[in-house]
Order: structure tokens, then C-alpha cells, then sequence
């Protein structure tokens, strides 16, 4: 990965991509909250996972692992979660050093605002 694109793998620098989000910008889709929250789990800003969690589903706290090493994100499909929809589904592999992780994501709109529901681990 260039130094210059973003974590989530689009060739667009990290201020410019998933960095405005970490700043307090909403993210306007549910596939653009995925990539945001994907990049900060690379960054390990437990603060912004959390804050872009659904209340009903948030855990109270949420540690990091500083020893885990995310190398790619793949989105696989995606269904709804646009600026028309109030859910959406992201699906996407993420890599880290010795594995990855494959999920189907469901995302719905409160107050406005994307927020991560939960997931479904797939094979």
C-alpha cells in the first residue's frame, strides 16, 4: 500500500478519504462507514469505532489489540446503504498479518448518521 492512499485501500490520501470521518464528518454511505471503520482499526481509534456503533448494539468499552497488523480490505458486495436507504449491508475480507476475516456487515441510519448494527462472520 502507498504511503499515499488511505488505509481502506482507495487510492485517495487518508485526510481526504476515511480521515474526514475520524474528524467528526459523517460518512455519507454504509460502504464508506465500513471503510472508515476498517481504517480505524488500522489506526486504532477504539474512540471513533465506538461512536460510530449502533446504541443498541455498542459495547461499553472496546480494547485493541496494538500487536494486530490489518494489510487489506476487499469489498465484496454491498446492498442498499446509500444516501435513498435507511439500512444497508456491506460485505468485505479484511486481511491482517496471518489471516483474514470475512463478514457481512449491517449498517442502519440513526439521527441521520451510519452506524455499525452488527455482523455475520461468513466462511
Amino acid at each position: 500500500m502507498s504511503t499515499r492512499s488511505c488505509p481502506c485501500g482507495l487510492l485517495v490520501a487518508y485526510g481526504d478519504c476515511c480521515g474526514r470521518y475520524h474528524s467528526g464528518a459523517a460518512a455519507p454511505t454504509a460502504e464508506a462507514l465500513m471503510r472508515s471503520r476498517y481504517s480505524a482499526f488500522v489506526k486504532g481509534d477504539a474512540g471513533y469505532l465506538l461512536r460510530t456503533w449502533h446504541p443498541r448494539t455498542r459495547p461499553g468499552t472496546l480494547e485493541l489489540d496494538p500487536r494486530m497488523r490489518w494489510t487489506g480490505l476487499e469489498i465484496l458486495a454491498t446492498s442498499d446503504g446509500s444516501a435513498f436507504h435507511s439500512a444497508g449491508t456491506v460485505e468485505f475480507r479484511a486481511s491482517y498479518r496471518g489471516g483474514s476475516l470475512h463478514e457481512r456487515s449491517r449498517f442502519e441510519r440513526v439521527d441521520g448518521a451510519w452506524v455499525y448494527v452488527d455482523g455475520e462472520f461468513l466462511p
